[in-house]
């Protein structure tokens, strides 16, 4: 027998299984994280891939605007790097004075002063300008173009009129723009409400009634609309310099990429598959997900990152069992609230309406759920909430292989185990 230990909550559930039943386990390739961030930073600076070094790039007088993403990003650990891209822009002549960052909160909330502070640090706060820009301030925005796709790209004013722009942010893989960092950092991050709304409707079938589109999924770039609609906005604005960071599955930095906005993020994609990407030769009859633990399987919400994963190592028609504690199962509301949608096409017309990133993770796994049954293990008082989904909901792992076996209708199955399903993305060989 083979035992697997897959974090639950804040603790362990152990899976036993015959070694003859495991097809895979799916874990992604140990990376040693950087140990000094400054010297890597500046490294990555003086080194950019696709343009020139960063004191090549800016000169004195130039008014320089750094896009920052916002603090349901904090993973990013902007305070540990900004000071060094600030001290590295004085170095080139160009004073904190001359120099604003703009919190990219797309559609999300301002933040408070504190905020400010937790997410870029201190210092930063305390050496330059922070401006905000929300996607619902109308105002604040300026028209560039429209899109081949047509839509019409309206981005924050005071990153229209920088003299030079500066991007950051985290590259890692997304649900529907393929990887994260890099463009998105303009769009959402600094575009209006109704650019956002143009942009993301692309995650949605040209019919209506198909529910999501296929174009738009985690670690696609070719031929993804979303993804190619952003690119586009992204070359309206020419950004003249780009720093995003590639963590390790523990949360440390493992990379900085530094240099064009398009050329240097892409190397950073590629740095995220090394690292995420996990090769498999088959799909499994049986895949056994967990998110890694507290806090990513706090809630429905969370997990659903290792749900995704998981239902790409799963044969169709096969059986998805997740370990999701989730402790705060009714959070955010934005998210629960859609399972008061039955029907997909009732959540997708509703999602058509008013495009929110909660709403189509929700019609998603509605559609997914569709296509191969689901199980959850989990606490006793989630199973109504979790029923509510069109889930199967039980408490022991045990309960759930015989559900399994049961919807299989058979026991000569393969399994595979996925003990960080949230950061691993499963990659059939052709």
């Amino acid at each position: 027998m083979a035992v697997v230990e897959m974090g639950f909550g804040k603790g362990t559930i152990k899976v036993e299984l015959p070694q003859t039943k495991i097809l895979d386990i799916i874990e992604g390739k140990q990376t040693e994280p950087i140990q000094d961030i400054k010297a890597a930073v500046r490294e990555a600076l003086a080194n950019p891939i696709g343009t020139l070094p960063l004191d090549k790039t800016v000169q004195t007088g130039d008014k320089v605007v750094i896009v920052a993403s916002d603090i349901t990003r904090a993973w990013i650990g902007h305070d540990q790097f900004l000071p060094v891209l600030l001290d590295e822009l004085n170095a080139a002549g160009i004073p904190d004075g001359d120099i604003s960052l703009v919190v990219a909160l797309g559609a999300h909330r301002y933040h408070t002063e504190t905020e400010n502070i937790a997410v870029y640090g201190a210092e930063t706060v305390g050496r330059i300008r922070i401006l905000q820009s929300c996607a619902m301030t109308t105002e604040d925005f300026v028209y560039l173009g429209t899109t081949s796709r047509g839509v019409r790209c309206e981005l924050n004013k005071h990153v229209v009129n920088a003299d030079k722009v500066i991007l950051t942010g985290g590259i890692v893989y997304h649900l529907m723009a393929g990887f994260g960092g890099g463009r998105k950092a303009i769009m959402p991050g600094v575009a209006s409400y109704a650019t956002i709304q143009g942009n993301h409707t692309f995650c949605l079938d040209d019919e209506v009634g198909k529910g999501t589109s296929s174009a738009c999924a985690s670690g696609k770039l070719a031929g993804n609309n979303m993804h190619e609609d952003q690119l586009e906005m992204a070359a309206m604005l020419k950004p003249a310099f780009l720093l995003n960071v590639v963590l390790t599955a523990e949360g440390k930095f493992a990379r900085f990429v530094a240099g064009h906005w398009y050329e240097a993020w892409l190397s950073g994609c590629e740095t995220v598959s090394e690292i995420f990407g996990v090769p498999i030769q088959d799909k499994a009859d049986i895949v056994i997900a967990t998110a890694g633990g507290y806090p990513k399987d706090i809630n429905l919400y969370q997990g659903t990152k290792a749900q995704d994963n998981a239902a790409m190592a799963c044969k169709e028609g096969g059986v998805v069992i997740l370990l999701l504690e989730c402790s705060d199962i009714k959070e955010p509301p934005d998210f629960m609230g859609w399972f008061d949608f039955l029907s997909l096409y009732d959540r997708e017309i509703e999602l058509r309406s008013g495009f929110t990133v909660p709403g189509f993770v929700a019609l998603q796994l509605g559609e997914q759920i569709e296509r191969r049954p689901h199980i959850v293990v989990t606490l006793p008082e989630n199973r109504e909430i979790i029923e509510k989904t069109g889930m199967y909901a039980v408490t022991t792992i045990e309960e759930a292989l015989q559900l399994a076996e049961d919807k299989l209708g058979r026991k000569d199955y393969k399994v595979t185990l996925m003990p960080h399903a949230a950061n691993t993305v499963p990659l059939l060989k052709k």
